[in-house]
């Protein structure tokens, strides 16, 4: 794939997430009114949508833009000895969903990341969540997969490349980031 075309089919996404706008709102009005409380965040995702949330927490725990107060977020994916833990005890399918039964507190926000929307640890997370009575948004590509319907909030990034989901996920991850900034000293 030639850069021109890699840079427009990553161009054509990004324009696709004003076809979703509701969606984004919806969950930009979750995570202000989640840390607006002094609840957490907890967020999983796998390979490359690990790093996304991983990502995300550290912009709230530590800072984005402006220095603010420190947000509670935790990305379960990023305690390995845990993962692996609940992985070899469980199956990998539970890695978040055990977290999610330990940790949460009523009030507290998942956040699922998946590019396929067909991570059955993603799609068990969001069903713990609801189990939970917990609020959930999935941040998903490639029509939702088995993940769609799950999350309080579906943020199904319009395409079918896994790629230019995952690009888009981080630029709404920074869009989330921009508002939690102007919302908190």
């Amino acid at each position: 794939m030639s850069l021109d075309t890699s840079l427009a089919s990553t161009i054509h996404t990004f324009e696709s997430l004003k076809e979703i706008r509701t969606e984004i709102d919806r969950a930009s009005t979750l995570i202000l009114e989640t840390l607006r409380a002094g609840k957490k965040l907890l967020i999983c995702g796998n390979g490359g949508s690990a790093a996304e949330a991983q990502h995300f927490s550290t912009e709230l725990v530590g800072r984005y833009f402006k220095n603010r107060r420190s947000l509670p977020a935790i990305a379960l994916n990023a305690d390995g000895s845990l993962v692996s833990c609940i992985a070899n005890d469980y199956g990998f399918e539970f890695a978040f969903s055990r977290q999610i039964e330990g940790l949460a507190q009523p009030g507290d926000l998942v956040i699922g990341i998946t590019s396929s929307g067909n991570s059955a640890n993603i799609v068990a997370a969001l069903r713990t969540a609801e189990k939970l009575g917990l609020k959930s948004i999935a941040l998903l590509g490639r029509n939702g997969g088995k993940a769609k319907g799950l999350a309080s909030v579906d943020l199904i990034v319009p395409g079918d490349s896994g790629r230019t989901a995952q690009e888009a996920h981080l630029f709404l991850i920074h869009h989330f980031c921009d508002l939690i900034d102007a919302a908190f000293d």
